[in-house]
């Protein structure tokens, strides 16, 4: 093991890697503090990119762009009140109202040292925990990933903020464009309308580009919002006093860090989520819930070290069973893929030097986030004064190029235009993306493993519960499946007896 250890980082710590990892720094840095411009955009404009890379430097260019990016999306939330990433929106309105009372380098102060302990800590427990799960994973047979895929399929639609429903509808949409191409069993073309070009299926990465890059041009356009003034604030003293309020609020920190690890991990959740729940508990649980909304820096620690958190964690799955906890892993996924790196439990045996350089990765890159993020908080002004209407159209031929060099056809430019309209639409009616890019990437899985396993029984379902581990992700599964009714009923009965 201390041989791999060693080869990782000596790969790593090459001047190439290096100056690969500190320009996707800089690139997930501005694409973060850039209003709209999310962490999974970042990533998914990198993967053309890292096309001639090796493995290691591909991942690692994506792991810092993505952990850059999340941070980076405080800047805008503190200093004009709009969320640069998803994940800043639950703690927006405390950023801005520390910006109004004169301390926004302490309110960007909090976001940018909680988000470097939250991503370090995120990294451990990966480093940790990952390989002896990937020892439990070798014993999974097609019954276990069977259920472990339904299962990470559920909690992405149900977990989502607003209606099941809605995530459902996304789920269902993306299960659908799953199965364009050639049938597993029969080998007949399913939903190719003769098209030789869908044969093989749609391509990952085009979708990914369309729904998340593309999707937000059209919106951008759609909605034509003038761009904000900046307010002249005060950005020196970003570490002034951090480490008596670091101390003081080491209890909320410390809940970010874990609760942001735990939601990671599980599949379909992501960053936003974790923010989010992280802040209500954190809220609950306060001495002073009058604050919250109002500057609360309580609520700051807790919601920005679980947003960096959940980043690590949601390699968990996607590293030991090949399936992505969020979009972004959902990527990392289909380049590893591409590199002949297949995710799962093995990967701990076949590319063990791959596995330790992005543990080590995600180290480097949170703190790397210590330097760069204060340079990118004192050059806040200039990267918000940038034009967006400049810079949509040189972000959508970015999103071209890189769609036609994943298979050198214009079919798969084609179609990450369609699925910019599709994810323009589905935003627009508040049905979220994450769980219709979870349903492609697991839809394959799913029905793979489920025909495999009734091959083994002779077509008995009851062999999906005989055994022990198999048996349990199932309960759990099913229980999610009617915990929507059991609560209906429960409501029901409540009215009926207050009546």
């Amino acid at each position: 093991m201390m041989a791999n250890i060693l080869a990782a980082a000596a790969e790593l710590f090459s001047p190439y890697v290096l100056a690969v990892i500190l320009g996707s720094a800089v690139f997930g840095l501005f694409l973060g503090a850039v209003p709209g411009l999310t962490a999974t955009m970042a990533t998914a404009l990198l993967v053309p990119v890292t096309f001639y890379m090796d493995p290691v430097p591909a991942v690692a260019a994506m792991v810092t762009a993505s952990a850059m990016a999340m941070f980076a999306g405080d800047i805008p939330s503190a200093l004009l009140r709009m969320p640069g990433t998803p994940a800043s929106a639950a703690y927006t309105d405390d950023a801005y109202s520390l910006t109004k009372k004169g301390l926004a380098h302490v309110s960007l102060g909090i976001c940018l040292l909680t988000s470097a302990i939250g991503g370090i800590f995120g990294a451990l427990v990966l480093s940790v925990f990952a390989p002896p799960l990937a020892a439990i994973a070798l014993k999974f047979s097609s019954f276990e990933y069977f259920w472990l895929c339904l299962l990470g399929l559920t909690t992405s639609a149900f977990i989502m903020q607003g209606s099941p429903i809605k995530g459902i509808i996304s789920l269902s949409l993306g299960l659908l464009v799953s199965t364009i191409g050639i049938d597993p069993v029969s080998g007949v073309p399913r939903f190719t309308f003769d098209s030789p070009a869908l044969i093989g299926g749609v391509s990952l990465v085009p979708v990914m580009i369309g729904v998340f890059a593309v999707a937000e041009i059209f919106r951008f356009y759609a909605r034509r919002n003038p761009q904000l003034a900046l307010e002249q604030v005060e950005l020196k003293g970003v570490f002034s006093g951090q480490i008596r309020i670091l101390w003081r609020q080491r209890r909320a920190i410390a809940q970010g860090n874990v609760l942001g690890t735990m939601i990671g991990i599980v599949p379909g959740a992501g960053a936003d989520i974790a923010a989010w729940v992280s802040y209500s508990l954190a809220k609950k649980f306060s001495k002073d819930p009058q604050d919250y909304g109002r500057g609360s820096q309580e609520g700051l620690a807790a919601a920005g070290a679980a947003n960096n958190a959940a980043v690590s964690g949601a390699y968990v799955p996607a590293l030991v069973f090949g399936i992505p906890g969020d979009a972004i892993t959902a990527i990392v996924i289909g380049v590893l893929f591409m590199k002949g790196v297949n995710p799962g439990p093995t990967i701990f045996l076949n590319n063990p030097v791959t596995v330790y350089g992005i543990f080590m990765a995600f180290i480097l890159a949170n703190l790397l986030m210590i330097p760069l993020g204060w340079a990118a908080i004192r050059c806040g002004r200039m990267i918000l004064k940038v034009k967006l209407p400049i810079l949509m159209p040189i972000i959508l031929v970015f999103c071209m190029v890189g769609s036609f060099a994943v298979e050198n056809t214009i079919t798969a430019v084609g179609a990450a235009l369609a699925f910019g309209v599709v994810g323009y639409v589905m935003e627009e009616n508040g049905i979220p993306i994450a769980p219709f890019v979870l349903g492609i990437v697991l839809g394959p899985l799913v029905e793979q493993n489920f025909l495999t396993s009734m091959m083994k029984s002779g077509g008995s379902l009851l062999a999906f519960f005989d055994r022990p581990i198999a048996a349990s992700l199932g309960a759990i599964t099913l229980l999610i499946w009617i915990s929507p009714l059991i609560s209906m009923l429960r409501r029901r009965q409540s009215a009926s007896r207050e009546t």
